[in-house]
């Protein structure tokens, strides 16, 4: 199948609106802390998780909104440890825009809340990527045979799935290549990071919109709009991602994290990590062993650090392998060293990188 004819489907589809528009996916609560949600100045008080949120809750609810984020620039978010005070943050906000799987302090915390209405990310996500057919790979995590691929096949033959299997949506540890000796299987085994995905990255978007406009109805429809420019800057990118990794020399990538398991089944790539989800987690001796046959077998050419973790152990595998390293960020959080000031910057500055690592045409 071509990537043009792959991309005829609507963005997100109408099942999956109706579902966001439901607000069956917002947990709502008539409990609180007896004040309005909102700040001194009447606007929305809206507390998000980490960065990936934040954006989201800052450009849908433009000047509507206070927007407080739970990690600071340059936090690990999977570490994080949430202060007394931030927790009361929590019951008092008007609006909880969060990931569930990302941060397990902030999945406790929000639990134990009496916030008004809170947005899961992921149940949205999940929500889009089922009512379109699910993006995510179903491949056997064979390095020398066919790898799994997404919506956008590649002319160089990865990117079929195997017969009489249906793809699931989301990306599990094996499916992106992470069934091995030695790797942690944080997150129950799924990769949080559905924000790197365009596509489901829209329908959180859409999602944080519509809780907004509850929350707030006076301003519903200018949250409503922003949620739709949003998206439209949203299928935008996902346009140039595709166009940008249509014709590639290989579709394998390695990088320290696996991080990048949404963006690969979207665009019909293959994502090596050398550790698992957990970013600072050590890979054994037969997955470094592994990563060499790979890179030789698949013609990978670079490996792929960031920024906030450590870059020890990419720089070292590609000493050994005589391969280039270069950044590939999972937007996790905007800092001095990234390659641009928002979302979108980083992500087609990640896009570039992937271009040249995979020798796009």
């Amino acid at each position: 199948m071509s990537v043009m004819n792959a991309r005829r489907r609507p963005l997100i589809a109408g099942s999956a609106l109706a579902g966001v528009s439901a607000l069956s996916l917002l947990t709502l609560s008539a409990c609180g802390s007896g004040d309005t949600g909102t700040t001194e100045d009447g606007k929305l008080n809206v507390v998000a998780s980490f960065y990936p949120m934040e954006f989201l809750a800052e450009r849908v609810g433009g000047e509507h909104v206070d927007v407080t984020t739970l990690t600071g620039p340059g936090v690990e978010p999977h570490d994080l440890e949430l202060s007394p005070r931030q927790t009361a943050e929590l019951t008092e906000a008007g609006v909880v825009v969060y990931l569930e799987g990302m941060q397990p302090a902030v999945d406790e915390a929000v639990g134990q809340s009496d916030a008004r209405q809170v947005v899961e990310a992921g149940a949205l996500a999940e929500e889009a990527a089922g009512a379109e057919g699910g993006t995510a790979p179903h491949g056997d995590g064979d390095h020398g045979g066919e790898h799994g691929g997404g919506e956008h096949e590649h002319e160089h033959g990865h990117g079929d799935e195997p017969a009489g299997e249906e793809p699931t949506g989301e990306p599990t540890a094996e499916e992106s290549g992470h069934d091995h000796e030695g790797h942690d299987h944080d997150h129950g085994g799924q990769d949080p990071h559905i924000w790197l995905d365009p596509v489901q990255y829209a329908a959180v978007a859409e999602g944080v919109g519509e809780a907004l406009a509850e929350a707030d109805p006076d301003h519903a429809a200018d949250y409503r709009k922003n949620a739709e420019d949003l998206v439209g800057e949203l299928e935008r990118l996902d346009t140039e991602f595709a166009d940008g990794l249509r014709n590639t020399d290989t579709d394998t990538f390695i990088t320290t994290h696996a991080a990048f398991g949404h963006l690969a089944a979207r665009y019909g790539l293959h994502e090596e990590a050398i550790a698992g989800l957990s970013p600072e987690s050590d890979p054994s001796g037969a997955r470094l062993k592994e990563l060499h046959a790979v890179a030789e077998e698949d013609g990978v050419s670079t490996v792929f650090f960031e920024t906030i973790a450590s870059d020890r152990t990419a720089k070292s595998l590609a000493t050994d392998l005589g391969l280039r390293t270069d950044v590939l960020d999972p937007v996790e959080g905007i800092t001095d060293g990234s390659r641009g000031d928002d979302y979108f910057e980083v992500m087609r500055a990640n896009l570039e990188a992937l271009r040249k690592a995979l020798g796009a045409a």
